[in-house]
């Protein structure tokens, strides 16, 4: 017994430092497993969203690209004409970072006040200042404070240039909290976009939570197209929605209301007479975008401004809200209401 025991003991020992190395290998598993699990989720993409930061570069633009670094994002950077000519490395460290570059006029000024040979000179200006700067010449334009006018837009197309403006508002402009940004961006539909700004540490916080409930919802950051204004794969394959025609049938009616006006948005509500099953082509005026749908099923042509509405078994009326965009005056328009 006494010569036994020292082995004993010592066999004891020995199996529970081997059952420690197990365990902490376990455990490493774990981490492991647990770490990689992120990008296989994060890789189903069932839709892209366009993050866009407007007014950069700044001089937080470095902690931005930190931030969506660490968190998979390639996002739009509609930067100021003045801003990159004055700091070049900053707008050549975005693009090394893999975000797109694009135009938002030469110093933010309100645009729609201006000529057309001012127009021209602006954009072609911050345009040929980001071209310098980074070896690209932007194909996408923003307005300042999304005021446009037909005459800007298309001074823009001349030189290149879709505007975009925006489906859902951040409001990190307007001093929102985090989790105030966060329930902002959690309206994201795939193909639309959000509007935020570089150089506030409210935004860059609110990044990771945004991505999580993106990948939750197996939403990607994604491009804009530019044939298109709407978010597509970041190689730009994946092809926007599309109108299908409404089917064949007999006639009915649509009805449009609005209820309720706020400030940047208003809700349309529409009513179908004469069919319990129905499509009802509706036409948004640009660049109004319509950010939510209810009680119906909606698809969109390549423009984004021209959507089809089916019913989908809740009855017949339907709504959907639509943010102003800097056009306040305008309504959607019901083009046709066709049964079965």
């Amino acid at each position: 017994m006494s010569r036994l025991f020292p082995r004993t003991a010592l066999w004891s020992r020995r199996l529970r430092a081997a059952l420690a190395v197990l365990a902490t290998a376990v455990a490493m598993c774990g981490v492991v497993l647990a770490a990689t699990s992120t990008p296989s989720s994060a890789a189903t993409c069932n839709g892209y969203v366009g993050l866009t930061f407007d007014d950069g570069p700044t001089g937080s633009t470095s902690a931005l690209l930190n931030v969506l670094r660490t968190n998979g994002v390639r996002a739009t950077m509609f930067n100021v004409g003045q801003n990159v000519q004055n700091n070049r490395s900053a707008a050549q460290a975005q693009v090394a970072a893999g975000m797109w570059v694009a135009n938002h006029s030469w110093n933010h000024a309100h645009m729609t006040s201006m000529s057309q040979a001012q127009m021209q000179s602006d954009l072609s200006q911050t345009s040929s200042a980001i071209q310098s700067a980074t070896g690209s010449r932007p194909v996408l334009f923003r307005p300042p404070y999304g005021e446009t006018n037909s005459t800007l837009q298309s001074v823009a197309s001349s030189l290149g240039m879709r505007q975009v403006i925006w489906d859902v508002d951040s409001q990190d402009w307007n001093g929102a909290s985090v989790s105030q940004i966060v329930a902002n961006a959690s309206r994201l539909q795939a193909g639309q976009v959000i509007l935020m700004h570089d150089g506030i540490q409210n935004t860059r916080d609110a990044i990771p939570q945004i991505m999580a409930n993106l990948t939750s919802r197996n939403l990607c950051p994604g491009m804009i197209s530019p044939s298109t204004g709407r978010a597509v794969a970041p190689d730009g394959t994946t092809p926007p929605p599309t109108t299908t025609p409404p089917p064949a049938g007999g006639t009915c009616t649509a009805t449009a209301t609005t209820p309720n006006v706020w400030g940047d948005r208003y809700n349309t509500s529409v009513t179908v007479s004469g069919a319990s099953t129905w499509t009802v082509v509706v036409v948004i005026t640009s660049p109004q975008r319509v950010t939510t749908i209810w009680n119906g099923t909606a698809t969109w042509d390549s423009s984004g401004t021209v959507m089809t509405m089916r019913s989908n078994g809740s009855g017949n009326t339907f709504g959907f809200t639509t943010m102003t965009n800097g056009n306040s005056s305008a309504r959607p328009q019901i083009r046709s209401c066709t049964s079965g």
